[in-house]
């Protein structure tokens, strides 16, 4: 667990998303938290999402969501990848009733139009959404819905090989790392001997 910002963030369960998600200040936070739990994606790429990255020219939403390499983390060899997630339907249809203005290329603009949300002041909003949802001391960060996603569908019987492929990771063992492996689970293995 994350403490003080050490260790590894804590994965989230699905009453945890829902609660932090019924404290974000508005829809535009709500829908970075949406984008971040459906798709697993950092948030620092998340915030720079464009409005052409998940809707048609005629608004309706995309099959995929497209985070382009420029917007991504590195890989360890310098390397960074254009990573497509399918748009999941729930997501689909938040995305389907946020409101597009036509003054900004950015899906979550910042305070001019011209600039995305800085990750700072998401961050900051995340923590307080945690707080008030009574959570504030269970080491959720930014970093929790990446965690979450994988973990939660290794839990739901979702193979490894195809989890590497959803984060776009080159290396399985990178996969492995976001994967927490709880020791209910342990024991329920241990009990299938």
């Amino acid at each position: 667990m994350k403490d003080n910002r050490f260790g590894q963030s804590t994965v989230l369960s699905k009453i945890d998303y829902q609660k932090i998600r019924k404290h974000q200040s508005n829809l535009k936070h709500r829908l970075i938290l949406d984008v971040a739990w459906f798709t697993g994606e950092r948030w620092g790429c998340i915030v720079q999402l464009k409005v052409d990255d998940v809707f048609y020219s005629d608004g309706k939403v995309k099959e995929h969501i497209t985070f382009k390499a420029s917007t991504r983390k590195a890989a360890p060899n310098g390397e960074r990848f254009t990573r497509q997630i399918p748009t999941h339907s729930s997501l689909k249809e938040i995305l389907g009733s946020y409101c597009l203005k036509e003054i900004s290329e950015w899906l979550f603009p910042g305070a001019t139009p011209d600039k995305h949300i800085c990750l700072r002041t998401c961050d900051y909003l995340l923590r307080k959404a945690i707080v008030n949802a009574g959570l504030g001391s269970k080491g959720i960060s930014t970093h929790s819905t990446r965690r979450s996603l994988g973990t939660n569908l290794h839990r739901q019987g979702v193979g490894l090989k195809t989890i590497q492929k959803i984060y776009g990771h080159k290396d399985i063992r990178t996969t492995v790392r976001y994967i927490d492996v709880s020791e209910e689970l342990i024991k329920e293995a241990m009990e299938l001997i």
